[in-house]
């Protein structure tokens, strides 16, 4: 009974915090792990558990979808679908033990990333977005990013989607739902073929990401200063690594 409170709970914390600022699998995983599952294979539910909520997360950012010159749709999709293919491969082949020590160097680079962005696009390059190779090298890396690990996918898809040349938050997190969805659901059916996933869980972790994804894009698309929401997903980031990193010692 305890590790099923525990799960739920995670689920709805992690679901609306994916909505808002990414890093939901950084507060499920820790939930499943806890609750007995092994680490590869708590990722694994923790990301397939995580496609619900994208889901509607994305419903309630339905307005606020649109691409860039940069990066077409077309090209987002295609990218995306086979950097997660190989993420999840990539996963299935690491052991446990390696997997829990990289954690917390791939969340700190993704909040560095994010704090950074707008800056790193003044300094390295002379117009305001990256060209199309840059755009694509860069989301094709943080699609095996999300395939391997979904933890702080929103933060690096963020990161991202600014080096490209986002500049509406709004409109960043809405695309940002739509990429983990398509990130997630290749990911998790490998996992599902590769008999990885401990069903155990998922469906009550799942029911629970739906609600916190709804209610956490519900109410983040109310914040008019989005400089405070970029504040918050920098310090969730923070917070995330810290854990992560306290957990090695």
């Amino acid at each position: 009974m305890f590790e099923t409170i525990l799960v739920i709970l995670a689920g709805l914390a992690g679901g609306a915090l994916n909505a808002v600022a990414g890093g939901g699998t950084f507060l499920t995983l820790p939930a499943l792990i806890l609750a007995g599952v092994p680490p590869v294979s708590a990722n694994a539910t923790a990301t397939l558990t995580a496609l619900p909520g994208y889901v509607s997360s994305v419903w309630a950012y339905r307005r606020d979808l649109h691409t860039t010159a940069t990066m077409p749709a077309a090209r987002m999709i295609a990218i995306a679908a086979l950097g997660g293919v190989l993420g999840a491969l990539l996963l299935l082949i690491t052991p446990n033990d390696t997997f829990l020590v990289v954690v917390p160097a791939l969340m700190a680079l993704a909040t560095l990333l994010f704090a950074g962005g707008p800056q790193m696009i003044k300094r390295l390059f002379a117009r305001e977005m990256m060209g199309p190779l840059g755009a694509a090298v860069a989301l094709f890396a943080v699609s095996i990013y999300g395939g391997y690990f979904n933890g702080g996918l929103g933060i690096m898809l963020l990161a991202v989607l600014g080096l490209i040349g986002f500049t509406d938050l709004h409109a960043m997190n809405g695309l940002k739902n739509a990429l983990s969805v398509l990130l997630s659901l290749v990911s998790a059916v490998t996992y599902v073929l590769a008999g990885v996933i401990a069903w155990n869980f998922a469906a009550v972790l799942a029911a629970a990401m739906i609600a916190g994804g709804f209610l956490g894009a519900h109410y983040a698309r109310r914040i008019k200063n989005t400089a405070r929401l970029k504040q918050f997903i920098v310090l969730v980031g923070v917070v995330m690594t810290v854990i992560f990193t306290v957990r090695l010692l």
